[in-house]
């Protein structure tokens, strides 16, 4: 969605501030890109192959901040919805907010894949695999429903024939895909047996959902792009989303790889003792790994280029920068297992890089997100 920054006079922001309960009028569901934004931040940097001093300390802090965020925007989209069901109804038939309904899920399974890896530390670990697990099974079933319901609401729905393909179309499309990922951790708490291949049946499943209908929505993107030209100025950022797609597969399929000799592994697998189906996920993971991860450096090269061209012609401040920041976490995750599963200390130092730069674009808009708010220009 482009939200751009309304122009609002002194006198307008004070009035507001006697009437809090306009703060809920325009809770969207793209607000929970930055519980995404936030949320990836912690789980890259706890899963960074790269031993910094004081980096998981500051994961958990982050991770603490998102989990904040997530029950402060889940609260204010339920009395959203409650107080005005108008503005939350229109927003639902918005052929670009619609869209936005991926990003609940998503940030429900970065939260979670947080407290799997950071809040053990603080809560213990069967507590935090308990909240992980719930965390997980809410946002797979909520992000199960938007990769149906989302592309069956725009198929049903009128057509002038003047619609364009939107990066933003990948939202309800990648939830799966992060549930894939995600689950890799959730595997070893599985119980042994069918209930495991059970489970990693189910993420390789929502893999090939997630990867399947995103690689064909990323193609009219891109045919977009090159028939129609460049994105609208404000819209210029939510082209890193193809990002999202890339880093998020590659983590899932080297995870996935890792953990299938959980399944496929002693005489009871069904597979012979030498382990091969096991062996062949994982070198699936790798040689997948190396294949997207040249899409992902000609996406990257063409989002960076098209926000310097965007930049040049008055792009402002609005929700859409949030796109800077989770699809570029899940490069990070996505270097950084392919990483664990070749022994490359190239790609150890590529995901070291692009953390760095995560970190900025994270400083960068959580600073202007929460001085927009306080202003109260992100929410009218």
């Amino acid at each position: 969605m482009v939200q751009t920054l309304p122009t609002r006079g002194p006198r307008l922001l004070q009035s507001e501030l006697h009437r809090p309960g306009r703060v809920f009028e325009h809770i969207t569901p793209n607000w929970f890109a930055s519980v995404m934004g936030t949320g990836i931040v912690a789980t890259a940097g706890a899963t960074l192959p790269v031993h910094v001093p004081g980096l998981h300390a500051f994961a958990t802090v982050v991770w603490l901040i998102a989990s904040t965020a997530l029950v402060a925007l889940s609260v204010a989209f339920l009395v959203h919805w409650v107080r005005h069901r108008r503005n939350a109804r229109a927003a639902l038939h918005d052929p670009v907010m619609v869209q936005f309904y991926g990003a609940p899920p998503m940030a429900l399974l970065t939260v979670g894949a947080g407290t799997m890896l950071l809040g053990k530390d603080l809560i213990g670990a069967g507590a935090a695999t308990t909240v992980f697990a719930v965390l997980w099974s809410a946002g797979t079933v909520l992000g199960l429903i938007t990769s149906v319901a989302v592309p069956y609401s725009m198929i049903t729905r009128p057509s002038d024939g003047q619609t364009r393909p939107l990066p933003a179309w990948l939202m309800p499309v990648v939830p799966p895909m992060v549930s894939a990922s995600t689950g890799a951790l959730l595997l070893p708490h599985i119980a042994e047996g069918q209930w495991r291949l059970t489970m990693l049946g189910a993420c390789y499943a929502m893999f090939g959902l997630s990867l399947l209908i995103g690689i064909m929505t990323m193609t009219l993107i891109y045919g977009q792009l090159l028939g129609g030209g460049a994105p609208p100025v404000q819209a210029a950022p939510t082209v890193w989303i193809t990002l999202g797609l890339i880093g998020q597969s590659i983590t899932a399929a080297n995870l996935l790889g890792a953990d299938a000799a959980l399944v496929f592994v002693g005489p009871d697998s069904g597979v012979g003792p030498d382990n091969a189906v096991a062996t062949g996920l994982e070198i699936f993971g790798i040689v997948y790994g190396f294949i997207m991860g040249g899409l992902g450096f000609l996406m990257f090269c063409l989002a960076l280029a098209l926000t310097v061209h965007s930049s040049r012609r008055g792009l402002s401040f609005s929700l859409t920068w949030w796109s800077f920041t989770f699809p570029v976490g899940t490069c990070v995750t996505g270097a950084a297992a392919l990483a664990a599963a070749t022994g490359s200390t190239a790609l150890v130092g590529l995901a070291a890089v692009l953390y760095v730069l995560l970190l900025a674009a994270w400083v960068t808009v959580a600073t202007r997100t929460a001085h927009g708010s306080l202003r109260g220009e992100l929410l009218g």
